[in-house]
């Protein structure tokens, strides 16, 4: 029987939305062609460089003054103004007052946010720019019912449950707990590197795949040789399923 998966449309405000549900084939060869990738943590022009002309779709900029991958707008912005276009820019927040939100969106030129903290949808909604809600996976978070908790997010952006970190674990989760039906575009995160991406893109097939220590010579500074090797594990298994569907 051919699995059903959502067609995505994007609304005037940004968001996502499904529009048709349409078998696993014709849905792969409109919408999956091509595995998105973020490059996250970005600290350096050099590095940001270095991702977008290995293939990065998005550079992720963390606004979270405990993260060792922390910059201030200033230091973001600095770096987004050297980026090339097309590239879009994303900024990680993690239970940040809406002032501090608001400060850096005047300062930089944010394309999207991400909400990494506690937040609520109405909190993540008010700033007028698209978004998704990371959501940190362990046995019992009903993923389907946060992605109705959050219906107005462009994404889930799932990552690893950790009693110590919000993020950047280094850890991957037991992707398996991810159901088979979300209706949102999946951004999957946690403990991705070179060696396990070829496996998470195949298993759980996500709309992007989130990545930042997995690529790194040392926290905050990413290596270019990690970065080419995990681009090149996407970008063949993206044509091994094309070869499948075709």
């Amino acid at each position: 029987m051919d699995c059903i998966l959502p067609v995505w449309s994007m609304t005037p405000a940004g968001n996502c939305r499904c529009v048709r549900h349409i078998g696993t084939k014709e849905n792969e060869s409109i919408m999956m062609t091509r595995t998105r990738v973020k490059i996250c943590g970005i600290t350096r022009l050099e590095d940001a460089l270095t991702a977008i002309a290995a293939g990065a779709d998005a550079l992720g900029f963390v606004f979270y003054a405990p993260s060792p991958r922390a910059v201030t707008a200033t230091q973001a912005q600095a770096i987004m103004a050297a980026l090339p276009p097309f590239v879009s820019k994303v900024g990680l927040f993690v239970n940040a007052s809406a002032e501090e939100v608001q400060q850096v969106i005047t300062s930089t030129d944010l394309d999207c946010l991400q909400f990494h903290g506690d937040e609520s949808a109405d909190y993540c909604a008010q700033f007028n720019l698209p978004y998704y809600k990371a959501i940190r996976v362990k046995p019992g978070v009903n993923l389907v019912q946060c992605e109705l908790d959050f219906a107005s997010a462009s994404a889930l952006l799932l990552d690893t449950y950790s009693e110590k970190a919000v993020g950047g674990t280094g850890e991957a989760f037991d992707w398996s707990l991810i159901p088979a039906d979300l209706q949102k575009p999946v951004i999957l995160a946690g403990g991705l590197n070179p060696e396990n991406v070829a496996q998470a893109t195949h298993q759980v097939r996500p709309y992007a795949l989130d990545v930042s220590g997995g690529v790194e010579a040392q926290k905050g500074i990413k290596s270019p040789q990690k970065i080419a090797a995990f681009m090149q594990q996407v970008v063949q298994c993206d044509a091994a399923r094309r070869g499948r569907l075709e």
